[in-house]
């Protein structure tokens, strides 16, 4: 993927292209970079762009669960995430979630909750949590992958 051109990240790209809705690229890129100040006044010595990367990377699945039909049932395998979609689900869910965060500007919300995935708990978090309880709830299934 692209570097984006003002931070020099495909990280960044990525998380445009999560934020931007109905190709408004633009406003999207200004979110971020307005998310990328707030997190800069809320943590003067803090980068960014490490904030996004520590959040991100703690935000990763290591396993999720996949249906698979076997004569008639439906069972819930856990599989090992790829380390491409681990990114994608991990952004996708900061977005999503920051998103959800009522009466609240985007531009604040997903700093938020950048900061508190960075830190290590938050939404984005707890949903990493409940994607790997039911993973591990689901390990005698784990002979059904192929």
């Amino acid at each position: 993927m692209a570097e984006d051109a003002k931070h020099h990240s495909a990280l960044v790209t990525r998380l445009i292209n999560m934020v931007m809705q109905r190709g408004k690229r633009s406003l999207a890129r200004r979110i971020i970079d307005q998310s990328f100040e707030l997190i800069m006044s809320k943590q003067p010595n803090a980068d960014p762009l490490e904030v996004l990367q520590r959040a991100v990377d703690n935000a990763k699945p290591r396993l999720e669960v996949k249906a698979r039909r076997v004569g008639g049932a439906t069972y819930q395998v856990p599989l090992e995430v790829p380390t491409d979609r681990q990114t994608s689900l991990a952004i996708r869910w900061i977005v999503n979630l920051a998103g959800a965060r009522k009466g609240v500007p985007m531009r604040e919300a997903l700093a938020t909750e950048l900061l508190e995935a960075s830190q290590g708990h938050g939404n984005a978090i707890k949903k990493r949590d409940e994607v790997h309880k039911m993973a591990q709830a689901n390990k005698a299934f784990a002979h059904f992958r192929w």
